[in-house]
C-alpha cells in the first residue's frame, strides 16, 4: 500500500474511531458530550405585567407568560430537538417542594403560534411516584414509546393538541408500608393536593402560553395518578375539563385519613361526581382505559363508577384493551383513542393569521 492510501486509511479509522467516541459519551452524557443539565427557556416571561400586556395574544382566550421565570434544567434532548428539563418548584401555596419536568412540542416554536395559548397536560405516574415521574422520560415497550413522541405523533395524524406537558412528583414520600397520600390535602400531611392542582399550574402559566379558558387543562395518569386525575377535573370543574385515567383507583383509601372522614369524603370522586351531577355542570370529559388482564376489582370499579356517575355533566368512555396489564407501557401504546377523545373538547392553539 502506497504512503498515500495508508495516510487516507489511518484518516479515515481516525475520524470513524471520533464519530463512534462522541457517540459513546454523548450517550454515556459525558461532558462536554452532552447537553443535560443546560439551561432551558420556553418563553419570554420576565415577571413583570408589561411583558403579558405588551404582546398581542392570539385567541381571546391566550394567557401570555406571566412569570417569575423558572430556572429549567436540560433533562433529555429528543430526536426532534425538543427537549424535556426539570426544575425543583417550591409550592408557594401547598408549601410543599418537588420536581416537576416539563416539555413543549416543536409547535410551540413556530412563527404561526407565537401568540397563541396551548393546552396543558398534568401527566402523572402509578406507583410511589415520590422521587420520579415515568412520563418524563420513560420509554415504553419493544417500541420504546415515549408520551412526549406520542404526543408529536398523535398531533400529526390529527388524534391530538400539541399539548404542554407538566409531570410533577405524585407523593412527598415512599410508599412503604402502604403509605400514599391520595393526591390530597391529607390533615398534617404535605398538601399534595394543592400541590398538583394548584402550584404545577401556576409554574406552567409563569413560564409558557397557555389558555385562560379551563378547556385548555386536562391531567393524564395512572394507577394511583388515574384517581389523581379522575379527582382532579370532578374536584375543579371550574379549572380543568379533561382527564384520561388509566387503571384508576375510583375512591381514596390511604391509611393517612383515619380519622379524618369528612376530608376524606371531599377527595371522594363518587361523591364529587353526584355533587357535580346535581349542580347539572360544569361539564367535564374522562377517558378511562382499562386492559382485560388488570385486577378484575379495578375493572370492575371502574365500570360501576362509570354507570352510576357517568350522567348529565359527567361524560365518560371506556377503552379496555385485549389482554392488557396494570403498567404504562399497555395504556401509552392504545392512548391515541382517549387522546383524540378529550382532543375534542380541548381549546388552542390558534394560528395567526
Amino acid at each position: 500500500m502506497s504512503r498515500t492510501r495508508r495516510w487516507i486509511a489511518g484518516a479515515v479509522s481516525a475520524a470513524t474511531l471520533a464519530v463512534v467516541a462522541w457517540q459513546v459519551m454523548s450517550y454515556c452524557e459525558i461532558p462536554p458530550f452532552t447537553d443535560k443539565g443546560d439551561p432551558v427557556t420556553y418563553d419570554q416571561a420576565d415577571g413583570s405585567a408589561r411583558h403579558a400586556k405588551g404582546t398581542k395574544a392570539v385567541g381571546a382566550e391566550t394567557l401570555m407568560p406571566t412569570g417569575p421565570r423558572a430556572e429549567f434544567r436540560n433533562v433529555k434532548t429528543l430526536s426532534d430537538g425538543t427537549h424535556v428539563s426539570v426544575v425543583t418548584l417550591d409550592g408557594p401555596k401547598s408549601g410543599f417542594k418537588g420536581k416537576v419536568w416539563v416539555w413543549a412540542p416543536n409547535e410551540y416554536r413556530e412563527a404561526k403560534f407565537a401568540a397563541s395559548g396551548f393546552p396543558v397536560m398534568i401527566a402523572l405516574p402509578g406507583g410511589p411516584g415520590n422521587d420520579s415521574n415515568y412520563w418524563s422520560v420513560g420509554e415504553f415497550g419493544p417500541d420504546r414509546l415515549s408520551l412526549e413522541k406520542s404526543v408529536s405523533r398523535w398531533y400529526e395524524e390529527g388524534r391530538s393538541k400539541p399539548f404542554l406537558l407538566a409531570m410533577p412528583i405524585l407523593n412527598p414520600g415512599p410508599d412503604t408500608h402502604g403509605i400514599y397520600w391520595d393526591a390530597s390535602d391529607i390533615p398534617d400531611q404535605p398538601k399534595m393536593g394543592t400541590w398538583l392542582t394548584e402550584d404545577v399550574p401556576d409554574l406552567m402559566k409563569a413560564n409558557f402560553r397557555t389558555i385562560k379558558d379551563r378547556a385548555g387543562w386536562s391531567y393524564m395518569g395512572s394507577s394511583t395518578g388515574g384517581f389523581a386525575s379522575l379527582k382532579a377535573v370532578l374536584k375543579h370543574p371550574s379549572k380543568f375539563k379533561t382527564a384520561i385515567a388509566n387503571g384508576p383507583d375510583i375512591v381514596p383509601d390511604s391509611p393517612l385519613w383515619r380519622g379524618h372522614d369528612r376530608e376524606m369524603r371531599g377527595n371522594n370522586p363518587k361523591v364529587l361526581a353526584k355533587r357535580l351531577v346535581a349542580a347539572k355542570g360544569p361539564d367535564v370529559y374522562v377517558a378511562f382505559q382499562v386492559g382485560t388482564k388488570e385486577n378484575a376489582a379495578t375493572i370492575n370499579a371502574v365500570k360501576n363508577f362509570i354507570a352510576a356517575y357517568g350522567k348529565g355533566p359527567v361524560h365518560t368512555r371506556l377503552w379496555e384493551i385485549p389482554g392488557g396489564t396494570h403498567n404504562g407501557a399497555t395504556y401509552l401504546k392504545e392512548m391515541q383513542g382517549p387522546m383524540q377523545w378529550i382532543s375534542e373538547q380541548v381549546e388552542g392553539p390558534t394560528p395567526s393569521s
